[in-house]
């Protein structure tokens, strides 16, 4: 009775709660200056977000902007100054213990055992984390064959390579099968075939139910893989939401393609006298122009297009890039 006890008590610890994975409340952490004088540093001020079960949160931010920081308060690796941080309903303040049991972290600068086999490495750290001994040689080959690492079983983790050695790394983070997932920089230094592999991996594990919380200068594969996101700049947050929602905030129309089928329409001067049309350019059988109207408007613009006797195509909406997003409303100030 003891030993089934024991085994529900072990299947049962990370357990999703009720709410959000990663909860922050006026998080703040501040540093004294190198000098011991002037005023101090802040890598982070009054932080306030929250971050769903199941989904991908990227956040992002220049070098020094309190992305780590961040992402190590988060983690319980740094106290901070003021505030709380909560995952999977626990305080990693108050119950470190027990929020390490319910998260996995991966630094951007991580050291591994060289001297060790892949297989003795993710042994090794599923006995730290105090799993049940008898689940552990089942877990490691999981996630042997999970990580597409069958090959190199038996390897000396020294000889891997970057990409080899990420995904051990990765292996090392999830071995005690956590709700959440920490990663700091998880694609730097992968060559492009690593890199979409590392991709589809965690898209894999999002599928499986685990929560990602990442942050990446590659902002190209944040906004493949993130249905959130967050800007951070000295500290505080610039943008945080849905990453449909972030890329439209402050913008006040859409742009839009409509592509033609042949040239001879006077597509300029048709579009140019509609309500809640600006800013018509058309070349090569298209425009494209601003529109503050919205689908429903949209449309009922395009069949009236369409049935002054535009040869319409195609109409697409122009969605900026998490990029040019980025570049619109950072100024790329650090602490």
């Amino acid at each position: 009775m003891l030993n089934a006890q024991k085994l529900i008590l072990q299947a049962d610890f990370c357990a999703p709660q009720r709410g959000p994975m990663i909860q922050v409340e006026d998080l703040s952490k501040e540093y004294d200056a190198p000098s011991g004088k002037g005023a101090p540093i802040v890598a982070a001020n009054q932080l306030n977000f929250q971050v769903a079960s199941g989904e991908i949160f990227g956040l992002v931010g220049p070098n020094g902007a309190g992305k780590t920081t961040t992402l190590k308060m988060i983690c319980g690796l740094v106290v901070p100054t003021s505030g709380s941080v909560s995952v999977n309903g626990v305080d990693v303040e108050r119950q470190p213990e027990e929020a390490q049991r319910h998260l996995g972290y991966l630094a951007d600068f991580f050291s591994l055992y060289d001297d060790l086999k892949v297989w003795e490495y993710l042994d090794y750290f599923a006995r730290a984390y105090k799993m049940d001994s008898f689940a552990i040689p089942k877990r490691v080959e999981e996630l042997i064959h999970r990580l597409g690492l069958q090959t190199k079983r038996e390897a000396m983790i020294g000889g891997l390579s970057r990409g080899m050695k990420q995904r051990v790394g990765l292996g090392r983070a999830i071995i005690h099968d956590p709700p959440l997932l920490v990663l700091d920089e998880p694609a730097a230094g992968l060559d492009p075939k690593a890199r979409v592999e590392l991709k589809d991996l965690l898209r894999e594990l999002q599928r499986d139910g685990k929560t990602i919380f990442v942050t990446s200068h590659i902002l190209s594969d944040l906004e493949e893989i993130c249905s959130s996101i967050a800007i951070i700049e000295k500290g505080r947050l610039l943008r945080i939401g849905r990453l449909e929602d972030v890329m439209r905030e402050g913008k006040a129309a859409r742009r839009v393609r409509i592509r033609l089928a042949a040239p001879g329409f006077a597509a300029s001067e048709w579009l140019g006298a509609r309500a809640g049309v600006s800013s018509v350019a058309t070349a090569n059988a298209e425009a494209i122009f601003s529109f503050t109207g919205d689908d429903m408007e949209l449309a009922e613009l395009v069949r009236g297009f369409i049935g002054a006797g535009a040869p319409v195509c195609g109409v697409e909406e122009i969605i900026e890039t998490l990029e040019e997003l980025y570049s619109r409303v950072s100024s790329d100030e650090v602490m």
